[in-house]
């Protein structure tokens, strides 16, 4: 009966629609894309740490000390 997304889609909408009302949509939905935002953000900065530990990694460690 629920083999599509879509279909769960629209039982999730109106779920919330019963639940918070019509007005509160609008806020749910910006509150999740900003949600959403900021988990991309914060795998992408991960993403890089990872790397930049990975480069320093196979070159070997950076000289530590001062340079005269």
């Amino acid at each position: 009966m629920f083999d599509s997304i879509d279909d769960w889609l629209v039982i999730a909408v109106v779920a919330g629609i019963l639940f918070y009302g019509s007005s509160k949509i609008p806020q749910l939905a910006h509150s999740l894309g900003r949600s959403v935002g900021e988990f991309k953000k914060g795998r992408l900065e991960v993403e890089r740490e990872i790397k930049a530990e990975q480069a320093t990694s196979t070159n070997g460690p950076a000289p530590s000390g001062p340079a005269h």
